[in-house]
């Protein structure tokens, strides 16, 4: 009755090409069809809510109740507090679409990491984030291109006005790598880091208080501490998987907004 502790494994998780066992439909189509555990679970999580918001508004009441009334408040929150906010009613609508389907995306992919039998977030492996990450770069510049022509928009966005020409040298490629590099970049890193981060945390508090529970000694009260720690953290993220999807919708929109007004750079 001794615990062994076991430490947790990345390898068939976040490289699952290099284990046999771990991929469905490896062998058709040359690989193109193959789905891992992570593929598995963005499945489910994005059946999960085309379903809950389809049922919601399947047939709409004038006063809402239930699942529509639930699903109107989640929509309005993204409206109001995010869109509207930082872009104007005007805008704010016009590319709530996108916003929302960014919000509800990060969201759902998020929840897993504490659901039992799923035990990881998808966003942890970096694949999702890039794909959520590059949907809002593709948006913000369409928003500028649109708004003022592509070429006017890049020169802009990079080009601080009354400058010293000998500083455009400098300031230029500062101004380029951070507006159209670093901000996906750091939109996908931020939100991977994060869930890679807790589901590594909540793996350790979780095998080391099986660990010390089976000492049947006095490594056994530790455990005690050990799954307050767990619950805790656990508590922790699920604020952490409602403030991530909050974070990449707000900075999706700020990122739109600048792109509307590059000409008051």
């Amino acid at each position: 009755m001794r615990g062994e502790f076991h430490a947790p494994e990345l390898d068939p998780e976040f490289f699952p090409g290099q284990y046999y066992g771990h991929i469905l439909f490896e062998d058709f189509a040359n690989g193109w069809f193959a789905l891992d555990r992570l593929m598995l679970v963005r499945i489910l999580m994005t059946i999960i809510v085309a379903v809950l918001f389809l049922v919601a508004f399947r047939s709409p009441k004038l006063v809402p109740s239930g699942l529509q009334n639930f699903a109107e408040l989640a929509l309005d929150f993204v409206r109001v507090h995010i869109a509207e906010d930082i872009l104007g009613k005007k805008e704010g609508r016009r590319f709530l679409p996108v916003i929302a389907t960014i919000f509800f995306a990060v969201l759902a992919f998020n929840i897993p990491t504490i659901i039992p039998g799923l035990n990881i977030s998808p966003n942890a492996r970096i694949g999702m984030p890039i794909v959520l990450a590059l949907l809002g770069y593709v948006t913000m510049i369409y928003a500028g291109a649109k708004r003022y022509g592509f070429g006017k928009f890049v020169k802009s966005s990079v080009v601080i006005p009354n400058l010293p020409p000998a500083l455009h040298i400098l300031v230029v490629p500062i101004e380029f790598f951070s507006t159209f590099i670093m901000r996906p970049v750091t939109l996908a890193l931020r939100l991977m880091a994060n869930f890679l981060a807790g589901h590594l945390i909540l793996v350790l508090l979780y095998s080391a208080t099986n660990f010390f529970f089976w000492q049947l000694n006095g490594w056994t009260v530790l455990s005690g501490v050990t799954i307050v720690a767990a619950v805790a953290f656990t508590l922790y993220e699920i604020i952490i998987i409602f403030l991530q999807a909050y974070i990449f919708a707000l900075l999706v929109a700020v990122y739109i907004e600048l792109s509307l007004h590059a000409d008051s750079h």
